[in-house]
């Protein structure tokens, strides 16, 4: 395992680089806010005793939400990205610095207090002149916590679209290649160290009250606001960058390959820049209000899945209903199916070969009078989704005896550890293959079809009409079978997604 981390971090440093680039600058913007923010919470709570209590009630209970329930709720606000990834970041960080300030300015020793106002000091002099200079390694120790807190959760910014190591960490469970995960986890450890040393030799800098060690802290000081203005201007530089479509693919091995296509094709055969965001957690449920505000331009999309979980069509989709698909997405949202793939990634149903021939279980019906004895597996979204469990399970009278919910790069492993009997799969996985699974017969045809094609903003398409071209390049280049086998290079040859986009379409006589 070690040798494979090591080449893969070798093999892809500028990879990992850039990841490591983007988690800093996140992070970095985060404690910022929060040191300052924070801070000056800390010092009015201080100053005016009767707002503490609750204001540290107050942080104390956002503190307690799940980061992932905190991400769910920001997204209508702020939409996916870096922005919602800072402001979840920066409330998790207020709590120690808002305790740790309040806590530090507090215990100052009133006896000094008292003998600085009998000397004449003002309220404004003894706050910045006694209490927080004594207050400081309270509040340093407090900003050392938080700083290597925020550097860890962190990770989790990937989920909702934003950069950072947690798409290593993310992108490798989902390819199922450990290598990645271990190697961007590891990252993040050794950056959080790094930072935590930092700020203890800052620390034990402040402390020194030498001439030298006064100019040295000026110094640092200065350097760290140099730091934070290029994180500002980059951030800033970005935002104003013209000419870029913004691509999201959902968290899926096949949406990895199909996004590398896009971003090859369109730079190869226009002027335009592509911004890739791979894995947006949650997939359609939170890519599709991206793409009404306009944070993306483009994305992958399944047929059945636009019929039922976007325009909220309860009836079974069947490709002669696609002429209403596209007359809706563009009367509600304004947008255009172009570029059908082809290939028809359904879903089915799986079970573990030894308890496909205990229960002699052929089809979703013969699940029937099993099914209590069974536990079922599946992908978050799918227990919500209208065409998801519930209705699966009246349909053919289902009553399971557990059901465990798996993130998408995780219901293999589930399943070949014997930690699951019955699975959704599609039909596209490229895991399919080498797994002792039995695929069940959908004899009551329950599944839509589900025929990936590329949905993109029509006012994207009027102002740059060559995307159209590009597009239709890939109108039918791909089959089910052409689908699973570049699944199948990803996730068990661990071949990168990129690499095996471009074979496939040089293979194809595509690239130039």
């Amino acid at each position: 395992m070690l040798q494979e981390m090591w080449f893969i971090f070798t093999d892809r440093i500028d990879f990992f680089l850039k990841l490591l680039l983007e988690h800093l600058e996140i992070s970095l913007i985060s404690i910022l806010i929060a040191i300052l923010f924070g801070g000056l919470v800390g010092i009015l709570i201080s100053e005016f005793q009767k707002t503490a209590k609750p204001t540290l009630g107050v942080i104390n209970f956002l503190y307690t939400i799940p980061s992932i329930s905190m991400l769910g709720f920001l997204i209508p606000f702020s939409g996916v990205g870096n922005a919602t990834a800072i402001i979840a970041l920066t409330v998790y960080a207020l709590l120690p610095m808002v305790r740790n300030t309040h806590t530090g300015i507090t215990n100052v020793d009133p006896a000094i207090l008292e003998a600085a106002k009998g000397m004449g000091s003002t309220r404004t002099q003894i706050l910045f002149k006694i209490k927080l200079p004594l207050a400081m390694p309270v509040i340093m120790s407090g900003i050392r916590n938080m700083v290597t807190m925020t550097i860890a959760l962190a990770g989790i910014a990937s989920f909702i679209g934003a950069g950072g190591l947690g798409v290593a960490i993310y992108r490798g469970i989902t390819t199922n290649n450990t290598a990645m995960t271990m190697v961007g986890s590891l990252l993040i450890a050794l950056l959080a160290l790094i930072m935590d040393v930092l700020l203890g030799f800052i620390e034990r800098r402040m402390n020194k009250r030498s001439v030298k060690a006064k100019k040295t802290n000026k110094v640092m000081a200065v350097a760290a606001v140099i730091v934070c203005l290029g994180i500002a201007g980059s951030v800033l530089i970005n935002t104003q960058q013209k000419d870029t479509i913004q691509i999201a693919t959902k968290p899926m091995t096949e949406q990895y390959v199909l996004g590398e296509m896009l971003d090859i094709l369109i730079e190869q055969d226009t002027n335009l820049n592509v911004e890739l965001t791979q894995g947006v957690g949650g997939g359609t449920s939170n890519i599709q209000p991206a793409m009404e505000t306009g944070e993306f331009d483009i994305y992958p999309e399944y047929t059945g899945t636009g019929w039922n979980m976007v325009l909220k069509h309860d009836g079974l989709y069947t490709e002669d209903l696609f002429d209403e698909l596209e007359k809706e997405y563009s009367e509600q949202f304004n947008m255009k199916w172009v570029g059908m793939y082809g290939f028809n990634n359904t879903y089915g149903l799986v079970v573990r070969r030894e308890i496909a021939e205990k229960y002699n279980l052929k089809t979703y019906s013969d699940l029937k009078s099993a099914a209590s004895n069974l536990t079922f597996g599946a992908e978050y979204d799918f227990f919500e989704r209208e065409d998801g469990y519930d209705a699966l399970c009246e349909t053919y009278g289902l009553n399971f005896g557990k059901t465990m919910d798996l993130d998408i790069g995780l219901k293999y492993q589930a399943i070949n550890q014997d930690k699951i009997d019955v699975m959704v799969i599609f039909t596209t996985d490229g895991q399919l293959s080498t797994s002792d699974v039995v695929v069940l017969e959908d004899d009551k045809q329950f599944y839509p079809s589900y025929i990936c094609g590329n949905v993109i903003r029509a006012e994207v398409l009027e102002e740059y009409p060559e995307l159209n071209t590009v597009l239709e390049k890939l109108n039918g280049l791909i089959t089910d079978s052409n689908m699973a086998a570049m699944n199948y290079s990803v996730e068990t040859e661990n071949k990168e997604p990129r690499d095996v986009a471009e074979d496939f379409l040089r293979s194809h006589n595509l690239l130039q």
